[in-house]
């Protein structure tokens, strides 16, 4: 009974050992920088958020953002206000916005040698609780063991159910959005 309780014992810890250094693969930043800038004819609107975590596979390709939309910093209070309320983005009802996506080239990157490589995503982007199909580009650079990556694409409001036809967030969100990514794993 004793030598089944230490194999048992020791097949449990290489299961754990093995667990975890499949976790370990995975790159995760807690560094990571989106930025949304709307421009009218009326004001200029810029807002950071640097709370976001995201996750890239690099044996599989999937990439993961988790962007909690609280966290993004206005330089106007007011416009802080209008961004998280149910006339906007509803951040109380739709706290986060995600991205699942997949590195369409991943052959054309690799991790492990310095270099800076461009990447093609596509998957789901969900924010306010609405879902789009995205294809964009971005980059990856490695250096050392340092990966980041950086992306720069436009967001269509009312693909994800924000909009405004009359009033002053008309004249003063634009209807497009340019979004700014950065991540440091």
């Amino acid at each position: 009974m004793k030598k089944n309780s230490i194999l048992f014992s020791g097949l449990v810890v290489i299961f754990i050992f093995s667990t975890l250094a499949l976790q370990a693969e995975k790159l995760v930043s807690y560094k990571t920088h989106f930025k949304f800038y709307s421009h009218t004819s009326v004001e200029d609107i810029e807002a950071n958020n640097y709370a976001a975590v995201g996750t890239i596979d690099p044996e599989s390709g999937v990439v993961v953002f988790s962007v909690p939309m609280q966290g993004f910093e206005f330089e106007k209070a007011l416009m802080q206000k209008h961004f998280n309320s149910g006339n906007f983005l509803n951040t109380k009802k739709f706290p986060k916005a995600k991205l699942k996506a997949q590195i369409t080239n991943l052959n054309e990157i690799d991790f492990t040698k310095d270099g800076i490589y461009p990447a093609m995503v596509e998957g789901d982007l969900t924010i306010k609780g609405v879902s789009q199909k995205i294809k964009e580009k971005g980059t990856v650079t490695v250096k050392g063991n340092q990966v980041t990556v950086d992306s720069k694409f436009n967001l269509t409001l009312v693909d994800y159910g924000i909009s405004f036809v009359k009033g002053k967030p008309s004249t003063n969100v634009a209807k497009t959005v340019e979004v700014t990514v950065k991540a440091e794993y």
